[in-house]
């Protein structure tokens, strides 16, 4: 029988956010992926200049690329997203009904990105951190029962996105 693949994916869009991708990919994270059941962790790095040291072990790897045209196949495969807080990434991954988890980037404190990522956290579709609480939080991910977001009503974004920004 083969094993089933528990995938991990993070993503950076097309930002840099060298911080997430190192605690990502530290030697304390991969160990708590792994005893976590996870198997595989593969990083979208964007512009970023830090580059992990790949991990290619019996049952658990950890790979990177910077960008693809399209990253709707390794949101579909993963068991859970970590990523950056843009709006199109955090759509995305709860669009296709995946358990995310939004690392806010400490450096950016003050925009848009902690507003919406605490909105959606508040109405009970993602958990949020930074890059010094991450591994807490992933321990407890598991545990956390997360309320799908409705798909596809644009509206209901919209709406959304206005009281995340205070403009409603």
């Amino acid at each position: 029988m083969a094993m089933v693949e528990k995938i991990v994916f993070v993503t950076v869009g097309t930002t840099s956010f060298d911080p997430l991708i190192e605690v990502v990919s530290s030697r304390q994270l991969c160990k708590q992926f792994k005893s976590l059941g996870y198997t595989k962790v593969l990083l979208q790095i964007g512009r970023g200049t830090f580059e992990p040291e790949p991990i290619l072990q019996p049952g658990f790897t950890l790979e990177y690329y910077r960008y693809k045209d399209t990253i709707a196949d390794d949101i579909q495969n993963a068991s859970l997203v970590i990523s950056h807080a843009g709006a199109g990434n955090v759509l995305e991954s709860l669009g296709a009904g995946k358990r995310l988890l939004v690392v806010i980037n400490e450096l950016l404190m003050g925009n848009h990105q902690f507003e919406l990522a605490y909105q959606l956290y508040q109405d009970g579709h993602l958990l949020y951190a930074t890059c010094s609480n991450l591994a807490e939080v992933v321990r407890e991910i598991d545990a956390t029962t997360l309320k799908p977001f409705p798909p596809g009503d644009t509206a209901k974004f919209s709406s959304f996105l206005d009281k995340a920004m205070g403009l409603s």
